[in-house]
């Protein structure tokens, strides 16, 4: 029953990283493997009472990942439908190119750590379009935004779906992930920022010939209003957690319900179409139903491995011929620029327990830097990176050739900061 079970994971696996190819979405793959492999579980497991309780497991701790994806996903497109990212936009005013990817990369940096990093990249792509008419201008731009991103999500505990799995399973907390990560992180981004700073030393951005003709439905105070409510709602649900110890999830739609009090009595002089696609019922049908399920067949997928010990049993492999944690690490976090970070992540959450490697510990802080950073190495490595793909038609060899060895550089300079900074404090 091993055998099959890994085997089926590792072909439902490869259908995830070769989407694109084989022209099946990834989610659709996550939960024919997840359908398969707990039937071949359930049907020659043995203990079916034991099989549905750790079902039961799997399932709760799948749904509170879930409920606070769609909570975050939720309160980010109510901000956007009040235009309230313009907030940032306005700010925005010079012309030069090496200025301007400076402040848009740490915008993003920092926002992406309190939005996500794929929310935080279509915003900024989004941006750039309003700031330039030329799509080879903004090549650069789109593609420093996607490291930039993926770095700012990587020292957040809601930053990045792979951190916010931590923090829920336990491994990180959010205060601490910050302290131990944030310096890594940044040079993550500094590293290439500089190299590509020397590149465009000199160039201008090109305005757009027309001014962008978006129906705004929101007055400025409304949209300044839900902007900054938003905001602040995201960055206290870490303390919402602290204080009250319940799950982040229930923080999140805690968060989500007051901004839609809010936004009931702000608009509640308005008729039809005005007024309902501001509220959260229309945010709801805008977020991406695709990416939960995925991860709703992922994370179940994974649990199956989990429950039948086949990840402790790698883990004990890896420590046998690796030997070196931190080079396990790493290479997870490469591999994560080929694959998707999530399965990456719940498998390694799987291979070891909190009992041998408890939370904040070396391992789960250079799991989140490396799993979270090392997707900006390919175009297709991170979620993040795949929506800038689609905006900016950004061709996978031309990322090759001009990004992927800066990202890398920044990736390997930021584990070497991280490694040194935790052997001085630890």
């Amino acid at each position: 029953m091993i055998i099959a079970l890994v085997l089926i994971f590792l072909v439902a696996y490869a259908a995830i990283a070769l989407e694109h190819p084989i022209r099946i979405n990834k989610s659709a793959s996550a939960l024919v493997g997840a359908g398969l492999l707990w039937t071949v579980y359930a049907l020659f497991g043995g203990d079916h009472g034991q099989i549905g309780n750790q079902l039961n497991e799997s399932v709760a701790s799948t749904a509170q990942i879930v409920f606070f994806l769609i909570g975050a996903m939720t309160i980010v497109e109510v901000i956007d439908a009040h235009n309230g990212f313009e907030v940032i936009t306005s700010l925005i005013r010079t012309r030069k190119q090496v200025t301007l990817m400076w402040i848009v990369c740490f915008v993003t940096f920092f926002l992406s750590a309190v939005l996500d990093n794929l929310t935080t990249t279509i915003v900024m792509i989004s941006l750039m379009k309003k700031i330039s008419d030329n799509q080879e201008d903004r090549l650069f731009f789109a593609s420093m935004i996607v490291v930039a991103a993926n770095a700012g999500g990587a020292w957040s505990a809601i930053g990045d779906v792979t951190t916010t799995m931590l923090w829920i399973g336990g491994q990180i907390t959010p205060l601490a992930i910050i302290d131990g990560v944030l310096p890594a992180s940044l040079v993550n981004l500094l590293v290439p920022l500089l190299i590509v700073s020397y590149l465009l030393k000199g160039k201008r951005m090109t305005p757009p010939a027309k001014p962008d003709g978006t129906e705004v439905l929101a007055s400025p105070f409304e949209r300044n209003l839900i902007f900054f409510l938003g905001l602040a709602l995201l960055i206290a649900v870490p303390a919402f957690k602290t204080v009250t110890h319940l799950p982040p999830f229930m923080g999140i739609l805690f968060a989500l319900g007051i901004l839609w009090l809010v936004g009931e009595l702000i608009h509640r002089d308005k008729e039809g179409r005005e007024k309902r696609e501001l509220l959260p019922p229309h945010a709801l049908t805008r977020i991406d139903m695709s990416s939960i399920v995925f991860f709703v067949g992922i994370l179940l997928a994974v649990a199956t491995l989990e429950h039948n010990h086949v990840l402790t049993m790698l883990a004990g492999w890896l420590d046998r011929v690796v030997g070196r944690q931190e080079l396990i690490v790493i290479a997870l976090g490469l591999l994560s620029a080929i694959v998707d970070n999530v399965p990456l992540v719940a498998a390694s959450m799987g291979m070891y327990s909190l009992a041998q490697y408890p939370t904040n510990s070396f391992l789960w802080e250079f799991i989140a830097y490396c799993a979270g950073t090392g997707g900006s190495i390919l175009i297709i490595g991170s979620a993040a990176g795949v929506a800038a793909m689609g905006l900016e038609k950004i061709n996978f060899i031309w990322y090759v050739r001009r990004i992927s060895g800066l990202a890398l550089l920044g990736y390997l300079a930021g584990a070497a900061v991280y490694i040194v900074q935790y052997r001085m404090f630890h």
